[in-house]
């Protein structure tokens, strides 16, 4: 998948970049179980969540007070997150992206579990 994305400069994003992770901040929060994992708009452009906050790993920035609250009610109660401090984007991006491959497999385990389970089993007789 190509990235749309503007990259960092020297560990910083642009105002459009930190907007966006915003706004993928809130679409993981809102995410509700069993469902595809989230896109965000950026420039007509349809992208996970995931990307978003992979194209941040690396961000220097200061997390500003607002997302920080959301990292640290929502983000802040899986057990890989205790005792982590969220001063960047980076940091915020690093506990986010975990989530988010978290709930991915936990999808893709259900949906596995669900079709072993009602699986047509051509051995039984009809």
């Amino acid at each position: 998948m190509m990235n749309f994305l503007p990259d960092l400069h020297e560990g910083h994003a642009p105002i459009t970049l930190q907007q966006l992770f915003g706004a993928a901040l809130e679409a993981l929060v809102a995410w509700e179980d069993e469902r595809a994992e989230p896109m965000v708009i950026y420039e007509d452009q349809i992208i996970p969540i995931g990307v978003v906050f992979e194209s941040m790993r690396a961000c220097t920035d200061i997390l500003p007070r607002t997302l920080a609250d959301i990292v640290s009610d929502t983000l802040a109660r899986t057990p890989a997150a205790a005792g982590v401090e969220t001063v960047t984007f980076g940091d915020a991006a690093h506990l986010a992206g975990a989530l988010v491959e978290q709930r991915r497999l936990c999808g893709e385990a259900a949906i596995a579990a669900f079709l072993d389970h009602h699986r047509v089993d051509k051995r039984r007789p009809a």
